[in-house]
């Protein structure tokens, strides 16, 4: 049995906790803000298997002015901000050629062909079924063009094995009859589910797991320290030594790769949410609308509209304008959604070439990274977190990591 700390209280963090916990270690959980803390509270709650198209994909060249310049544009650059993102948009772009785009497809597909298995037994041992929705997802496209243009992207899902079915407006309404008449196609992803609170999911799984053993400890960690028998960790509250420690602190995870050797281009996507009380009962499934960069999700209480992009580092400003489009855009295609309620910003870790770090520092193999899943952290939390328990173990992962690597970018001017 080994004495292993996380930091981060995730998806992937708590994901970790529960397989290091199945296979008998000692475990200590660091977050501040406990469960849900961050990125993983305010998510569009989509458990999204079919999510294997990077967001660096050939496409940008062609729809950069779009991003840049239209009041719909699902993107934002704060100008502020460039000096300090370029290098990571210099990487983006070398990593959104075709073979790259095509690279990185295949292997979040075979990740996320095995995302189920990270879940199946957590769901079932914690009794979070409750929390789930099982009715598939949409994707709406609200144009002929833009349908059009996301067709090669539909026939490299087909190919690495994404079921999908393409539906006729007739079809969208008779599905999700509230929907306004305004979609020219959607695409049907069957045997997906969501989650109705994907905080009050992870919340109760870390109520399960204290219960269980797992220390919890709402305190930041400030550094690490590999050394050759252990591992230490430096809070405002001392230092403590562990034989293993898990990085698994979303957008905060980079500083902790450079203490361990590793330039890991990391850097934070500003994701935004807007509730709207009462609107749940409109749809049936979460719906996203591919031309504004958003799903609409039935919750608990509430639709969330969720989704957006904005580089701009992480302070805790709002964009009203990005918030304002989320709240348009949801009542353009829900016409009878109600007033909004309340906004949330969050920060989604973000690399290049749209793929996670998972696997082993490059300071010593007792520091495990966890971080960097962009828009399928909770897609692929469970799984990842299995990962971890298997490296931790030194057990055979099934499936080559390499891709994952924390070191694939030396050389690429990171």
């Amino acid at each position: 049995m080994a004495d292993i700390a996380i930091i981060g209280a995730g998806f992937l963090g708590l994901s970790a906790a529960y397989w290091l916990r199945r296979d008998g270690h000692q475990v200590t959980l660091f977050d501040p803000r406990g469960a849900a803390g961050g990125a993983s509270f305010g998510n569009a709650g989509t458990f999204a298997t079919y999510a294997c198209i990077p967001v660096n994909n050939p496409t940008v060249f062609r729809d950069l002015p779009r991003y840049l310049f239209s009041s719909t544009s699902p993107f934002r650059l704060k100008l502020g901000y460039l000096p300090r993102a370029l290098p990571w948009l210099l990487l983006f772009l070398r990593s959104s050629t075709p073979r790259r785009y095509e690279e990185s497809a295949e292997a979040l597909s075979r990740l996320l062909a095995l995302a189920y298995q990270g879940y199946e037994e957590l769901i079932r041992e914690a009794e979070l079924e409750p929390f789930l929705s099982r009715r598939g997802a949409l994707y709406l496209y609200s144009s002929k063009k833009g349908f059009e243009a996301a067709k090669p992207a539909l026939d490299l899902r087909r190919k690495l094995g994404v079921q999908l079915e393409v539906l006729e407006p007739e079809a969208i309404a008779e599905l999700e009859p509230e929907l306004a008449a305004v979609f020219h196609r959607a695409v049907q992803f069957p045997g997906t589910w969501h989650l109705k609170s994907p905080a009050g999911f992870l919340k109760a799984l870390q109520d399960w797991l204290a219960a269980r053993g797992l220390q919890l400890v709402n305190t930041a960690v400030e550094r690490l320290e590999p050394r050759k028998e252990e591992v230490r960790l430096l809070t405002a509250e001392g230092a403590r030594a562990f034989d293993v420690v898990v990085v698994a602190a979303g957008a905060h995870s980079g500083k902790f790769a450079r203490q361990c050797g590793d330039a890991v281009p990391l850097d934070s996507e500003r994701g935004y949410h807007v509730t709207f009380p009462g609107g749940e009962s409109l749809l049936s499934r979460p719906v996203g609308w591919a031309e504004r960069g958003f799903y609409m999700t039935p919750m608990k209480g509430a639709l969330r509209a969720a989704g957006t992009v904005e580089l701009a580092g992480m302070t805790e400003r709002k964009n009203s304008a990005l918030l304002e489009l989320l709240r348009f855009s949801a009542q353009r295609a829900l016409p009878r959604l109600p007033s909004p309620g309340e906004s949330w910003l969050g920060f989604r870790p973000t690399l290049p070439d749209g793929l996670p770090v998972l696997g082993r520092s490059s300071a010593s193999p007792r520091v495990l990274y966890a971080f960097g899943h962009q828009h399928i952290g909770l897609t692929l939390g469970g799984l990842s977190g299995r990962l971890i328990a298997d490296l931790a173990e030194e057990r055979p992962t099934p499936l080559d990591l390499s891709p994952c690597s924390p070191r694939r970018f030396r050389g690429a001017g990171s």
